[in-house]
């Protein structure tokens, strides 16, 4: 199995054949952001699940922006562009591909809130804006982040003329970034705007059937596993998160780039010590520790001793992926629904209250959605495999049985 296992080299631009439709909708963006340059705020909204190429055609986007910036016959000379990120981990991605490209410097790349207090306090305004995961966006003021205005999208807006913007709205994981399409619509609504849905599934070589039954599993929804669920992809339930662990290791070992994730329900605390998930089987590992390097968390060697967060791999691809549900995901035996436990939430900065949601009822299911999302992102890491331990007996013992009924891989 060839692999590809630095980041930097699944998104470069000018590195990877992009399918027709991403070469239609990188010139349909390109053509777009000359139409409308000189003619006020304009937006273009890409929409994708996880693994859908987003990125690739970010990149490759940017690129060719800036060298037309730098073309004296291009209706976009001169023109200063901006590339955002909210999620550091991946502005590094980014910052690293800026110093091997022409006329792509890193000051380009910049966290939402560095941009938008830096051209307000230069009283600047900028001409092109990519927004890579604008579902990251903070939709309320954040003090402790630096963000004194009502939402970081209207402010991008107001200091751009033209914002190209990447939303997945199952990828919303703090009540502090929330998105809605209604939330997101009323936003774009004074403004000029096109939008394309991207569908295609690039990440997993999994079949649309497992594909659709992770969906539905954040959705609430417990469907049988499909029956071709390992059929070119390496599926699998455990009764042990140690066996899962071992066998993780042994796919690092083989391809690498194979790490332990989990979702939030066992102990985590910002005091620089470190805290430990136990889990049946013998499982002991401590959760991820704060990456100060330029490498991305997954492409350290080290963190294959460590458990992945949310927080670390959101955006990133693992050739595997073993998933822990932690103690807030369960089965409900009443109605056989997927469901979230809130007091046995450990990251409590997540489903942290807005006070502009009044509505308790409305705010609980957004909380409980939030942390479903979670579970959508950390199950779609996996590009050639995802193994799955879950905390809670009942939906441990249920996925077990499912699995059980589909031929399994023999090959370990």
């Amino acid at each position: 199995m060839k692999t590809t296992n630095a980041a930097i080299e699944k998104i470069a631009p000018n590195i990877h054949q992009l399918t027709d439709e991403q070469e239609q909708l990188i010139k349909r963006i390109e053509k777009f952001s000359k139409d409308r340059i000189n003619d006020g705020h304009s937006i273009f909204t890409i929409y994708g699940d996880c693994g859908t190429g987003k990125s690739v055609v970010l990149s490759q986007l940017f690129f060719d922006l800036q060298q037309a910036s730098h073309d004296k016959k291009s209706d976009l000379y001169q023109t200063h562009n901006y590339f955002l990120v909210n999620h550091p981990e991946v502005l590094k991605v980014y910052k690293q591909i800026a110093g091997a490209e022409n006329n792509v410097l890193k000051k380009n790349f910049m966290r939402p809130t560095s941009f938008i207090n830096q051209l307000q306090n230069r009283d600047e305004k900028a001409d092109i804006v990519i927004v890579d995961e604008a579902h990251l966006l903070l939709s309320q003021p954040d003090h402790y982040n630096n963000f004194y205005g009502h939402n970081q999208l209207e402010e991008i807006i107001k200091l751009s003329k033209i914002v190209l913007v990447v939303f997945d709205m199952r990828q919303v994981i703090q009540t502090k970034n929330y998105w809605d399409q209604h939330r997101l619509d009323q936003i774009l609504k004074p403004y000029y705007h096109e939008s394309y849905h991207l569908t295609h599934q690039f990440r997993m070589t999994a079949k649309s059937d497992l594909v659709h039954w992770v969906d539905e599993f954040s959705n609430g929804k417990l469907l049988p596993i499909p029956a071709d669920a390992d059929d070119g992809y390496d599926f699998r339930i455990y009764d042990s998160a140690e066996a899962m662990r071992q066998e993780i290791v042994k796919r690092n070992q083989q391809v690498g780039l194979s790490r332990i994730v989990s979702t939030t329900g066992y102990p985590s605390t910002l005091d620089g010590g470190k805290h430990y998930i136990e889990e049946r089987g013998g499982f002991k590992m401590p959760w991820d520790q704060y990456n100060y390097t330029s490498t991305p968390w997954a492409e350290i060697p080290k963190s294959i001793d460590e458990v992945g967060s949310i927080y670390t791999c959101q955006g990133f691809d693992l050739n595997y992926v073993g998933l822990i549900l932690g103690p807030p995901i369960y089965l409900d035996p009443k109605d056989n629904r997927i469901k979230v436990d809130l007091s046995k939430q450990t990251n409590t900065e997540s489903i942290k209250k807005r006070k502009d949601i009044a509505d308790p009822q409305a705010f609980l299911r957004m909380q409980r959605q939030i942390i479903l999302n979670s579970v959508n992102v950390l199950m779609k890491r996996g590009v050639y495999g995802t193994y799955i331990y879950a905390h809670d007996p009942l939906l441990r013992e249920t996925l077990l049985k499912s699995f059980a009924h589909i031929k399994k891989n023999p090959d370990n």
